[in-house]
């Protein structure tokens, strides 16, 4: 009888939440990472359930940790808000993220971009967008049964998902649902200063308003007071000359004859 030899268990599979890579190659792929993710942030605050990350590192395959991408921005839906070191879909009840951003630099290769594009079109998100600040060129895809199709026109194109409009003019650009504009982290200071500064002169303006009319006020009551005392000295002239009267007939004086 041969006896079964069982060998140690494979060593847990380590999965690292860096790449070594940098997030950006140079400041303006920085800003529109950090403009987009903040955005996206700001969107879905309210929402529990929709998680966007940025620079995170996706692991889709459980027990493969060389299966792996940092997209600059992703949004996942029915996922919770909350920090994590990677994202492993497995740990995440199998939800890939559905939207994902890709923001391009001057060094980003073809062949990088490529399995990049394979990378989201496989594991399964719906959306996938490219944006180059630098040519102002945007490219979208949505993830249909064959595969990744390119939205025709991304100008004026809105997000199936996200409910985001793009736009190209001069710049790309960004617009909430509700048509307003991405702002980058200093518009939104400046935005936030504009705020301030014209809820603090709206407050001078409603105090300036509330003295006026303490003001008004005021001076309605000293007429009422005035006019209170002038009929006050008018009673008390008709009394005394209501006396004066009773006086001389007292007299027996006619005082309508004097």
């Amino acid at each position: 009888m041969s006896s079964i030899v069982v060998g140690p268990p494979p060593p847990p599979v380590d999965y690292p939440d860096s790449d070594g890579n940098p997030m950006a190659e140079n400041t303006l792929q920085y800003e529109w990472i950090v403009t987009v993710k903040g955005n996206l942030d700001l969107l879905f605050r309210d929402r529990p359930d929709v998680f966007v990350a940025g620079d995170n590192l996706i692991y889709p395959v459980r027990g493969n940790n060389a299966v792996r991408q940092a997209p600059d921005v992703y949004v996942a839906f029915g996922r919770p808000k909350g920090d994590r070191g990677s994202y492993r879909v497995w740990e995440e009840e199998d939800v890939f993220p559905q939207v994902v951003f890709e923001i391009l630099s001057p060094g980003n290769r073809f062949a990088e971009m490529a399995r990049k594009f394979v990378f989201y079109e496989t594991y399964g998100a719906e959306e996938y967008y490219i944006l180059d600040p630098d040519r102002v060129r945007m490219q979208g895809y949505l993830n249909r049964d064959l595969g990744f199709e390119e939205v025709p026109d991304m100008n004026g194109w809105v997000s199936p998902r996200l409910k985001i409009r793009f736009g190209i003019d001069t710049d790309l650009e960004l617009y909430y649902p509700d048509r307003r504009r991405f702002l980058s982290f200093v518009e939104l200071g400046q935005r936030a200063e504009e705020e301030r500064r014209r809820a603090e002169e709206e407050a001078r303006q409603r105090e300036a308003e509330r003295q006026r009319a303490e003001q008004e006020k005021q001076r309605a009551e000293a007429e009422r007071q005035r006019a209170e005392q002038e009929k006050q000295r008018a009673e008390q002239e008709k009394q005394r000359a209501e006396k004066l009267a009773a006086k001389l007939r007292e007299l027996g004086v006619d005082p309508d004859a004097v």
